[in-house]
């Protein structure tokens, strides 16, 4: 392996790239749903409030580690302050969690590939809506079929990937990210001409704050973290690859922009369907692969359209795996000085293997007692036990670094060098030492269910 480490060859592809790691995984299948789930427009408005005024900060941090040490994220932390190399606990947790994620999220992303096929056959013809549905559940309760696409997916990545940075997640970004845009914009169009828009709008836009409870803050904070990949070592890795020169601060912001806007548009093409058909809003992560079809069943053109719908989840779903795996395939290059070839098969085999549970999860043909120990079938205890653990310490842990640890020299240094918002550092740094570590401690009291907030909405 060169020990001349790659960097992007320009910003535009950090950006491109850097954006299509939350897109995929957060804005468009979670960020809609969660939403649902949690009320809709008061919701939406903190998740906003909470992803520029905390998420940007520890984005930024986060891509300040990884430049100014060179580093993926096992070693950052350790070579950043060398005295204290326990610090590498964190990307150490970082890489726990993107495995987890990774894996049942190739599953998912599974699912993308094999409606993509049913659109192409025109699956939907001649069925009613409640046939329709049910064919997600079928598809989740078969073995060999969730397990091909698995297959399939994963050998997309590694097709991705082999090439490095410039040539596999840059080179591929700048193809992927703007056909992406593209798509919604397109479906996003459509749906504004449909009966349930009006709906859609308010239900997204007009805060309800009657719903507003110290779960629906907290997860809100949770989603900002989520869509900016936050606590998954995506940053670190990808700021290892960037040059003195970049401007970190006004990337972060331009990251932030693109997916709030891509979230925002996810969910104003998906409720107006839901509201069109009667469908609840709150239908949880299997929402988009139940209703869209319906829609599609009903609509002259419906091949074309299904079929360039479940491609906008494909283009998203490979732009978040690949950063995903990048991270696992850096600590390997860099930690056991592995070939990039070595590390992304060996990557990509774990991966696979590890995913199977999810992809038998709905069959129960491999753990058939999970459910009945653990409360939850494979797939949703993964989900849960990244979103609302693994994340949010990974996250915690690296806003006590920065705020704590790192010395300010350095990080006044990075957070200036080629940037023209250099002014704005003490700001920032005031947000990192004390508002966002307040406001993640927050999601782990309220999770572990040491503290309850309650009592401080009931008092306002």
């Amino acid at each position: 392996m060169s020990s001349i480490r790659e960097h992007w060859g320009s910003r535009l592809g950090f950006i491109l790239a850097a954006a299509g790691s939350a897109i995929g995984l957060g804005s468009l299948w979670r960020f809609p749903y969660v939403a649902g789930q949690n009320g809709g427009g008061a919701f939406v408005l903190l998740y906003i409030i909470f992803t520029f005024f905390i998420g940007v900060p520890v984005f930024i941090g986060a891509i300040i580690i990884g430049r100014r040490s060179q580093k993926s994220a096992v070693s950052a932390y350790g070579e950043l302050c060398p005295k204290h190399h326990k610090w590498n606990i964190i990307g150490w947790i970082n890489v726990l969690t993107t495995f987890i994620i990774l894996s049942y999220y190739s599953v998912v992303s599974g699912w993308c590939l094999n409606y993509a096929l049913m659109s192409v056959n025109q699956f939907a013809v001649n069925k009613s809506p409640e046939e329709i549905k049910n064919i997600f559940e079928t598809l989740f309760a078969s073995p060999g079929i969730n397990v091909f696409w698995l297959v399939i997916f994963v050998l997309l990545n590694i097709g991705v990937l082999i090439g490095g940075v410039r040539k596999g997640i840059e080179r591929w970004s700048r193809i992927l990210m703007p056909g992406l845009f593209f798509i919604l914009i397109v479906l996003f169009f459509y749906s504004m001409t449909m009966d349930g828009f009006p709906k859609a709008v308010a239900f997204i836009f007009k805060p309800n704050f009657v719903k507003l409870t110290p779960s629906v803050i907290l997860n809100a904070l949770g989603m900002a973290f989520f869509t900016l990949s936050i606590g998954l070592g995506i940053l670190v890795t990808y700021g290892s690859y960037m040059k003195s020169s970049e401007d970190i601060p006004k990337t972060g912001i331009i990251v932030a922009i693109m997916s709030l806007t891509v979230s925002i548009l996810a969910a104003l093409m998906i409720y107006p369907i839901v509201f069109s058909f009667n469908f609840p809003p709150e239908g949880g992560p299997g929402l988009v692969f139940q209703t869209m079809p319906v829609l599609f069943a009903k609509l002259p053109g419906n091949l074309i359209l299904s079929t360039i719908f479940f491609l906008l989840f494909i283009f998203a779903a490979l732009t978040s795996s690949v950063s995903l795996l990048e991270v696992l395939v850096a600590n390997l290059m860099e930690k056991l000085q592995w070939t990039r070839k070595k590390a992304l098969f060996i990557s990509a085999s774990a991966i696979f293997v590890f995913a199977l549970p999810t992809a038998l999860a709905g069959s129960k043909e491999l753990f058939p007692e999970w459910e009945t120990i653990y409360g939850k079938n494979f797939f949703d205890t993964m989900n849960y036990l990244t979103a609302s653990w693994t994340m949010p310490i990974g996250g915690f842990l690296t806003i006590i670094f920065l705020g704590f640890i790192m010395k300010k020299s350095i990080l006044k240094e990075e957070f200036t060098s080629g940037s023209s918002l250099g002014k704005f550092f003490g700001l920032w740094y005031f947000f990192i030492k004390w508002i966002a570590p307040i406001a993640v401690l927050c999601i782990l009291l309220q999770e572990a269910g040491i503290l309850n907030f309650g009592w401080l909405i009931s008092y306002f």
